[in-house]
């Protein structure tokens, strides 16, 4: 049977895991960005895997977003730096991104007060860009083609700045195959899913204030 004391601590953790579950701004000290606002620009930096058909790659991506709406990405892949025998071999891909949920819900008032579901449903976003691959019998950006990505992202602490689980899935076409439909392998069309860590930070940049003018 545990003691009076150690019911108490128990009892007393309890509380502190509900409260630190409340919403941070159920005080007063309202924030349903839940630090989005901090600063106009978030940097993301991440790396992972790359799922796609035949053996994965090792995968490292940047990402550059204003106002967490729209920004632009950069991403690359490594099939042999962990000995993987993937088709392509390489890839580098970059673009932009969109997401449009966040603002829309925000200014509406439309926040659920669950700070990582609201963070998550927020992060859909679309990619669309271009990538350079390096086949097995060829050199590195020796094709390009274009891809389309459909993301979603997972905060591991309830504060938009610290790391996340990303998610990203979607398909790759060569230029072969988006103007002439030729498909001879992976290298022209796949699937992917890239599962990666990343850390989001936001920072101030008054990019907005470039437009104000002092008044007279």
């Amino acid at each position: 049977m545990p003691s009076g004391f150690e019911r108490a601590v128990f009892a007393a953790m309890s509380v502190s895991f509900v409260l630190g579950a409340v919403p941070s701004w159920a005080d007063g000290a309202a924030d349903p960005t839940y630090g989005r606002m901090n600063g106009d620009l978030s940097l993301v930096v991440g790396a992972g895997a790359m799922v796609v058909p035949g053996a994965p790659r090792v995968e490292g991506e940047i990402r550059s977003r204003y106002l967490d709406t729209a920004g632009v990405f950069a991403a690359y892949e490594d099939g042999p730096l962990v000995a993987s025998d993937s088709e392509p071999r390489r890839a580098l891909s970059t673009g932009v991104e969109l997401r449009p949920v966040f603002l829309a819900r925000w200014l509406n008032g439309l926040e659920t007060e669950r700070a990582r579901l609201d963070m998550v449903l927020d992060s859909i976003g679309l990619d669309l860009g271009a990538i350079f691959l390096q086949p097995r019998a060829g050199g590195f950006a020796s094709r390009s083609g274009l891809l389309v990505g459909l993301g979603v992202e997972i905060p591991i602490f309830a504060n938009a700045s610290g790391p996340w689980i990303d998610l990203q899935g979607g398909m790759r076409w060569s230029e072969e195959d988006v103007a002439l439909g030729i498909v001879r392998g992976l290298v022209d069309r796949s699937a992917f899913l890239a599962i990666t860590l990343s850390w989001h930070q936001f920072v101030s940049t008054h990019l907005v204030d470039v437009w104000d003018e002092a008044p007279q």
